[in-house]
């Protein structure tokens, strides 16, 4: 059974498709790179919208606010979101 938070399914960022929005809800990330992203305005309860997917899914581009911030896959694969 998949993970369940208020009746949201949990997901990474990564498996979001594009146009999708969605809210943060942890960070799995190494603390060098948790830092980092929490300098781009990536951390818990942000909202984020995935905005473009590179081909064969080797990065993705978000909007935080109103920043846009490229990920690498493995780095948008340690953020779990659930759909706003």
């Amino acid at each position: 059974m998949p993970n369940k938070r208020d009746d949201k399914e949990i997901k990474t960022l990564i498996d979001c498709k594009k146009s999708c929005i969605v809210k943060v809800v942890k960070l799995n990330a190494p603390t060098k790179l948790k830092q980092r992203l929490i300098s781009f305005g990536i951390m818990k309860d942000a909202t984020l919208e995935v905005l473009e997917h590179a081909p064969a899914k080797s990065t993705i581009e978000v909007k935080v606010g109103k920043m846009r911030v490229a990920l690498r896959a493995q780095e948008a694969g340690l953020i779990e979101v659930v759909k706003t």
